[in-house]
Order: C-alpha cells, then sequence, then structure tokens
C-alpha cells in the first residue's frame, strides 16, 4: 500500500472519557491530540495509525487496511501496545508519564501526562549564545537518571533527539515519544518513514539491529549534547562509516566548554559500539567527575 497522509480525529470526538481538542502532530506512525479527560484535565493522546498500512479518510473513524497488510499492521498495533504497557509501569519524573491505553476503531491509543514547556529542539533554535555548562551537566544528567529507569526495565528508547527531549517550564527534561514500537515494526519490512533521525542515530540502528543495546541510546545522549553545541545535528552516523569528517567536541569547542564534558561527549559517538559507555552508570559516573571517559588509544 502506498503512503498518504490520514485524516486525524476531529475535535469533539470522544474516546473512551476523553475529548479530543485538536490535533497536535501527525507522523507516518502515528497521530497525536490534545485531549480533555472526565474532569476537564488536559491529556496528550498517541494514536497508532502507520500510513503505509492504514488509511482513514473523513468517511469514518476506523482505518481502512488491505488484507495483504492486515498481519503487519497487527503486529505493530501488539508492540505499541506493549510498549505502551511497559512505559506504564514506568514512574520517573523524568520519562513521559503514561496514564492509560485502550483499544478502540479497531487500533491502540496510548494517553500522556500533559506538561508545559518547550522541545530541546526549540530551546536549541531560540538561543542566543552556546548554553552554559553547569546547566548543560544538570540537565542531561537529570535525563540520564530517566534513561538510566528506562534501561533498568529492558526498555530502550531508539529515538533520543532535541525534538524528543521535553523541557518543563522549571527546566527539568523529560524523555518522551520513544521508537521502538516503530523500530520494530520496520525490521518486518514495513516501509515506514525512517525510525529514527539521522544525526542521532547510532551506527548499529542502521543496518545491525543484533548489536542495539543501551550504548545505541547513548550515541543519541552524545549527538544530542553535540547537537546543543553545535546548533545542528552531527554528521549522520552511516555516512560517518564511510568518511568521518565529524569534528570532535574536543576540538571544536575547546575554548568553551571543560575537556572533560567534551571527552565525555566524543566518547559517546564513537562508530564502534563496544567503545561507547556501556551503561548509563558508566556516563553518568563520567559526568559527575567520578570516572574518566575513556580517550581514544590511536589518533584517528
Amino acid at each position: 500500500m502506498a503512503s498518504q497522509a490520514n485524516q486525524a480525529l476531529p475535535a469533539g470526538t470522544r474516546l473512551e472519557n476523553y475529548r479530543i481538542q485538536r490535533t497536535l502532530a501527525s507522523g507516518g506512525f502515528s497521530i497525536v491530540y490534545l485531549a480533555h479527560d472526565e474532569h476537564e484535565s488536559p491529556v496528550v493522546i498517541k494514536e497508532y495509525l502507520p500510513s503505509t498500512l492504514a488509511v482513514r479518510t473523513e468517511a469514518g473513524a476506523s482505518p481502512k487496511v488491505a488484507a495483504t497488510d492486515l498481519a503487519r499492521f497487527r503486529y505493530g498495533l501488539k508492540c505499541f501496545f506493549e510498549e505502551g504497557r511497559a512505559l506504564a509501569r514506568l514512574q520517573h519524573p523524568n520519562v513521559v508519564r503514561v496514564l492509560n491505553f485502550f483499544r478502540a476503531n479497531e487500533t491502540v491509543y496510548l494517553v500522556m501526562r500533559y506538561e508545559r514547556g518547550r522541545s530541546l529542539q526549540k530551546h536549541i533554535e531560540n538561543r542566543k549564545d552556546l548554553p552554559d555548562e553547569t546547566w548543560l551537566r544538570a540537565t542531561f544528567a537529570q535525563l540520564l537518571n530517566g534513561l538510566r529507569e528506562v534501561h533498568s526495565n529492558k526498555l530502550l528508547h531508539l529515538d533520543i533527539k532535541p525534538a524528543n527531549v521535553y523541557l518543563r517550564d522549571d527546566d527539568s527534561p523529560l524523555l518522551i515519544d520513544f521508537g521502538a514500537a516503530r523500530q520494530t515494526l520496520s525490521a518486518e519490512g514495513v516501509k515506514l518513514p525512517p525510525t529514527y533521525t539521522p544525526g542521532f542515530a547510532a551506527p548499529e540502528q542502521y543496518a545491525r539491529r543484533a548489536e542495539l543495546g543501551p550504548w545505541t541510546d547513548i550515541y543519541s545522549v552524545g549527538a544530542t549534547v553535540y547537537s546543543c553545541l553545535a546548533g545542528a545535528a552531527p554528521q549522520p552516523a552511516h555516512l560517518r562509516l564511510e568518511k568521518d569528517e565529524l569534528a570532535p567536541a574536543r576540538r571544536a569547542w575547546a575554548e568553551q566548554y571543560s575537556a572533560v564534558l567534551l571527552d565525555i561527549v566524543d566518547w559517546c559517538l564513537r562508530l564502534d559500539h563496544l567503545e561507547r559507555p556501556q551503561s548509563v552508570f558508566a556516563l553518568q559516573k563520567a559526568l559527575l567527575g567520578e570516572k574518566e571517559p575513556e580517550r581514544r588509544k590511536s589518533a584517528r
């Protein structure tokens, strides 16, 4: 089935005890809505609707799926539902809070707590100067607390980037929009838009799925910090494998930041997954100055 733009549910649509207010975002895998619950409290609802497998027109709320795509649609639905179930078990101040998940309209919905703030991406776009090192360390130390909780529950995020780091009004960071279900569905041969963002995805996300692990998310964390400094994404990993032209952070910002912080960024961005920090705990220890970041043993 060719990819097409799916119709979002109109304002006023009821889903269980929620009422849709408006569409917040629409992509190739899902549609995200602002809604109100029965107490008129705002929530965010994410709807599973992969555009290469399902079509929804204005005629009805249930998507139409071709018989040839039905098995893959249902497999993706199951992965999305299981991801929601797993995330609902997580209760951490730096991880998006899933309040509910349910089936309706022959698809699945995740209900998440509504937070006031802006994305790290918007923060980077609106900045006037390089970010303060104290702010960087504090923000990412908190974010790593959330990622550590994710990994301790045998989950991977697989889509960490500035757009998926949300800064609340009090500046505390929140990890949002997990990509694990999208990655799983793509592995089944479903041609979705990229389930990762070039520049932030580790090399193993392109072709070597057997190598995925905590170090995969750690590469993305390093790329996210790098983008805070550069104001743009680093060179994509698959291009780095062909010809690595990424300027090491240690060289690019030697006059602006401590050598320890810059070495940590470069450590996270190693192309070989075995050369990166192998756990969030190891990365946190380096960030807190309790462990030396591992430098390259030989020049590139």
